[in-house]
């Protein structure tokens, strides 16, 4: 079945994963950088999504590689904040490996 879904879909169900995860995390015991890292990918999940969903609703070939090449942008700064923020123990190696493969899949079908 997960084969079947959309980019936009698995995106937006990669951003509530990663919202489950860092739900029990305390910004406020980070360090500026660490929240920074946060911040950004949170804000790079959003931009993901938001690219992917435009790339399918995108009406002529160029608009979509277009959208399809901005989303896989913010999807790789994501995976980065990722392994970052997981050398602070944020994510662990199982979270950052399976997430990591979500976003293999994801790049994968914006084609």
């Amino acid at each position: 079945m997960e084969s079947e879904q959309s980019p936009s879909v698995m995106a937006k169900r990669l951003e509530a994963e990663v919202r489950m995860i860092l739900r029990p995390v305390d910004a406020y015991k980070l360090d500026p950088k660490q929240r920074e890292t946060l911040a950004n990918l949170r804000q790079n999940l959003a931009d993901a999504r938001i690219y992917s969903n435009d790339y399918e609703l995108s009406e002529t070939r160029e608009e979509q590689e277009l959208n399809a090449k901005r989303a896989k942008h913010w999807l790789r700064e994501a995976r980065e904040d990722m392994l970052s923020a997981s050398q602070h123990d944020i994510f662990s190696a199982i979270d950052v490996a399976h997430l990591s493969a979500q976003i293999e899949q994801i790049i994968g079908r914006l084609n």
